[in-house]
């Protein structure tokens, strides 16, 4: 006859798992905080990447610190990234979970009849550590401050990317299949870059690529980006007499001049040249302000394609450009908008000198009121390279004052990032040339 064992209970069998996860403990303790480290970089790292825009992107390509590169390299497939950080973080939060019920175990023992308070209590602490640690903190630190965050948490995100993009790749093919399957009208909508590049590999012409790149770029170009400054800018004064008005047009050989009081912050109207043609045989007491025009004022944020759409409406080709304190910052011309895309158009009367001069691929040499706009095309960068610390420079010129905070003496490096600005010649405190050096790569 077999005698039967006695049977475990459920309160033996409670107590030695209690005693196994005391003993567990601080293991369990470690193994928790380091998972709540890992879910706080992950969740923030959602924010900090995918809050990146154009123009930090295009920063952060500039940089030579690892950290920018891995960041820039890791968003070239973001819907791969973002699902292995989801990936990642999925798995996280449950072993959160678990560990963190393990531990709740140890401390809180209620009878079993009420074991829906010990539920509640559970997911009421669980919840608020998932919250509080791996969402709201974590969340909030990245949004003020995506670029560091984003640097700081970079080596963590791509050694989880590296581990989960197997799965998410998978996931991610999947998800663009059904995508298609359930979309009714297939989407066509590209954006700027995928068109740039779209453009490069279609058309072999430079001048084509051009010009369909600067119809591509043409509605976020501002005033303030293609206007001549106000230093380049020729006027007429008001009290000027008609004879000395006549030898200034034909000195200048401009069709069009702005006529102002005291200087370029008054102006008070526009005089055309063919419309001077009847009275050249005036005698030089002749009242030429009769024939002004009223001019036109622009405000320099004002987009160049709705600028040209008021010139044409207007019929007019030239704009008096203001900045917010209604100060006057420069001109733009219907030429200045046409040339954005079709490129430089040049007249009989337009000097053949260059801007700037190419010394190599990593040396040039510029005007000081080269705009940065210009500065930034001439050496092949993004447009918005220098965005983040240029102020309120327009100018190659503004730029070096605006970074150095002081007038630089001639000679003086000026450096930022991964550029250095060499003052080459300096006229009664105004920078004339400047030469840009972009650094090298360090070698490994």
């Amino acid at each position: 006859m077999f005698t039967k064992p006695p049977a475990l209970d459920y309160h033996s069998t409670l107590f030695t798992l209690l005693s196994i996860n005391t003993q567990a403990t601080p293991i369990l303790i470690l193994a928790l905080l380091v998972l709540l480290a890992f879910s706080f970089m992950i969740s923030g790292s959602e924010v900090a990447f995918f809050s990146l825009n154009y123009k930090d992107i295009s920063l952060l390509k500039t940089k030579q610190d690892i950290g920018y590169k891995r960041i820039v390299t890791l968003l070239e497939e973001p819907k791969t990234l973002l699902a292995s950080m989801l990936i990642a973080n999925s798995f996280i939060n449950i072993a959160i979970i678990v560990i963190s019920n393990l531990l709740l175990d140890n401390y809180i023992h209620i009878k079993p009849q009420f074991f829906w308070v010990e539920f509640l209590i559970k997911v009421v602490v669980v919840t608020s550590i998932l919250l509080l640690f791996c969402e709201v903190m974590p969340k909030v630190m990245a949004t003020q401050n995506n670029v560091r965050f984003a640097n700081q948490v970079s080596g963590v995100v791509d050694g989880m990317n590296y581990l989960c993009k197997p799965f998410s790749r998978v996931l991610v093919g999947y998800s663009d299949i059904i995508e298609k399957k359930l979309s009714s009208k297939s989407n066509n909508a590209v954006t700027n870059e995928e068109m740039s590049h779209a453009i490069d590999i279609t058309y072999p012409e430079e001048n084509e690529k051009n010009i369909l790149k600067g119809i591509l770029e043409f509605g976020s170009i501002t005033v303030k980006q293609i206007m001549k400054g106000r230093l380049d800018v020729s006027g007429v004064d008001f009290d000027t007499t008609f004879n000395e008005l006549t030898h200034r047009i034909e000195e200048l050989h401009y069709s069009r001049l702005p006529v102002f009081k005291e200087d370029l912050d008054e102006v008070v109207g526009m005089i055309h040249t063919k419309d001077l043609i009847p009275y050249l045989h005036e005698s030089e007491n002749f009242d030429w302000h009769k024939l002004m025009r009223q001019p036109f004022f622009v405000h320099e944020q004002k987009l160049i394609e709705d600028l040209l759409q008021e010139f044409q409406a207007k019929r007019i080709h030239f704009a008096i450009v203001v900045d917010e304190f209604g100060g006057t910052s420069g001109i733009v011309t219907l030429e200045d908008i046409l040339e954005e895309v079709i490129g430089e158009i040049k007249d009989e009367f337009d000097e053949e000198e260059a801007t700037f001069k190419k010394l190599d691929d990593n040396n040039y040499i510029f005007e000081g009121k080269t705009m940065i706009n210009d500065v930034c095309k001439a050496m092949e960068l993004p447009v918005d390279t220098f965005d983040v610390v240029k102020g309120e420079a327009d100018s190659l010129a503004g730029l070096v004052l605006e970074i150095a905070g002081e007038i630089p003496k001639p000679q003086q490096i000026v450096e930022c990032g991964d550029f250095e600005f060499t003052v080459l010649t300096l006229i009664k405190y105004r920078i004339e040339k400047v030469k840009v050096t972009i650094k090298p790569m360090p070698l490994d």
